[in-house]
């Protein structure tokens, strides 16, 4: 997997992140993962196609994603409702378009599908054609982790 598409959905996140969430983050370790991969809890995925094809896997505990919600919406949320699932829906959509307009000036063709968010206890997946890249990102209203997997078509 080629760093310069890995590289604009990392920095795209940080960017919108520190827009619309807080400007405190911490980059962690990028780590390569395969095969059958443990989810944090809320998992909002959009697939990408073009000259790579792939997806770009935004991943958080249920905490945080009522974190985050409450922080983009001006307002405290508590439960796991509609309004959370628009809000990290949207949140994926801002970063994983950014990275694509990047990538696209660079020269690149993408294009994304729109985010699916999955939530709940226990959620793992299996991709045994892709394997992925990930990069935690530490913010005082919790850890997401974009999880990026893209193969040349």
């Amino acid at each position: 997997m080629r760093v310069e598409y890995i590289n604009p959905f990392v920095d795209s996140a940080m960017q919108i992140i520190k827009e619309s969430v807080t400007t405190n983050i911490k980059r962690g370790q990028i780590s390569l993962r395969q095969n059958i991969t443990p989810m944090l809890g809320v998992l909002a995925i959009v697939g990408i196609t073009g000259n790579v094809t792939g997806r770009v896997l935004i991943d958080m505990d249920k905490q945080t994603a009522l974190n985050i919600a409450s922080k983009m919406n001006d307002e405290t949320v508590t439960e796991f409702d509609s309004l959370v699932v628009a809000t990290i829906t949207e949140l994926a959509n801002m970063i994983t378009g950014k990275a694509v307009t990047k990538l696209q000036d660079l020269g690149f063709k993408f294009d994304i599908t729109p985010p699916s968010l999955i939530y709940g206890e226990r959620i793992q997946l299996t991709d045994n054609k892709i394997e992925s890249l990930v990069v935690p990102l530490e913010l005082p209203e919790g850890k997401i982790e974009i999880n990026v997997g893209i193969r040349e078509s």
